[in-house]
């Protein structure tokens, strides 16, 4: 039998060696769980997750913030005023209700897009680092050549030569832009990946996995990915603002989403040729546009910041 007070010397100093190596009493944490702790304390965070939370919610349910047709016509280019709180424009259109339904649209193809271009990108970047040899210098030599089409001339080629008109269904001209930012977008992430993958494939759990007979999928799925994906999570934060400015401005050159489609980009273009008699026509949609793009680019950052020991 085991003395008694061996037993409870034995506690005490299991005790005395816990309080030295965790003086404060706290638990072992994880990456995610100090990068969550660092959010939850920046200002920024907060912000730009309510402004997130707030443009959704005016693209899934718009007549939460305003009862009014968009394309119900009064009386045209009037200030703002009681019977429109941000004025009518060059058509008539009450610019309030075209601003909050022009939420969907823009942040539709940001948002589809950036799954697709994460979709697309992370796929061929995992498999380019992880197996190496010839499939790595062929997807390298493939994200070259898209990484010499510009995005923007690419969309503008692209749309200009697959034009719609005001007869095209409303969900194909908003695939037509998806599509061609997910064409031209994928390079980048498949780079981030595929360097993230590099730095984590030769780590010793990786081998261990290996070693164990774990298979390929078991090793990409359990043990590299959780650990290469969180850069690639950053990027795509920071890329639904990119393609919801995108968006808006092959929209602003008439070639990407057309009437009658509403969006931020569209009524920037209608109201273009008023910007000097009636610049609050011109002010909202860009204002909401500029705050969308802001808060997802924030969140971006910030995401970036907790993640990277380095900026500890």
């Amino acid at each position: 039998m085991t003395d008694p007070g061996v037993a409870a010397a034995a506690s005490t100093a299991r005790e005395t060696v816990r309080e030295v190596n965790d003086p404060a009493g706290e638990k072992p944490r994880s990456l995610s769980h100090d990068a969550w702790r660092l959010l939850r304390r920046s200002p920024i965070f907060w912000v730009s997750v309510t402004l997130i939370a707030i443009f959704v919610l005016m693209a899934i349910w718009p007549s939460l913030f305003t009862s009014t047709d968009p394309r119900a016509v009064g009386e045209v280019r009037t200030r703002p005023g009681e019977d429109a709180v941000f004025g009518r424009d060059g058509q008539g259109y009450d610019i309030y209700a075209r601003t909050i339904y022009g939420a969907r649209a823009s942040i539709l193809v940001g948002v589809l897009a950036t799954i697709a271009v994460t979709l697309i990108g992370g796929f061929f970047g995992m498999l380019s680092a992880f197996f190496g040899g010839w499939s790595d210098t062929v997807i390298s030599r493939v994200t070259d050549v898209f990484f010499a089409i510009p995005l923007l001339l690419g969309g503008i080629l692209f749309m200009t030569a697959f034009a719609s008109d005001q007869s095209t269904p409303y969900l194909w001209v908003v695939m037509k832009v998806v599509i061609v930012l997910s064409l031209l977008g994928w390079p980048s992430v498949c780079r981030l990946m595929r360097g993230s993958v590099l730095q984590v494939k030769h780590n010793e759990y990786v081998l261990s996995a290996r070693a164990l007979g774990a298979g390929n999928s078991r090793i990409i799925w359990h043990h590299i990915l959780p650990n290469a994906v969180t850069p690639v999570l950053t990027l795509t934060t920071i890329n639904v603002g990119a393609f919801i400015v995108v968006e808006a401005t092959l929209s602003f050159l008439g070639i990407g989403l057309v009437p009658p489609a509403v969006s931020w980009g569209v009524a920037i273009d209608e109201a273009l040729p008023f910007v000097y008699s009636y610049p609050h026509m011109l002010l909202f949609p860009s204002l909401f546009l500029s705050l969308c793009v802001l808060s997802f680019i924030m969140l971006g950052d910030v995401i970036r910041d907790a993640f990277d020991p380095k900026s500890r």
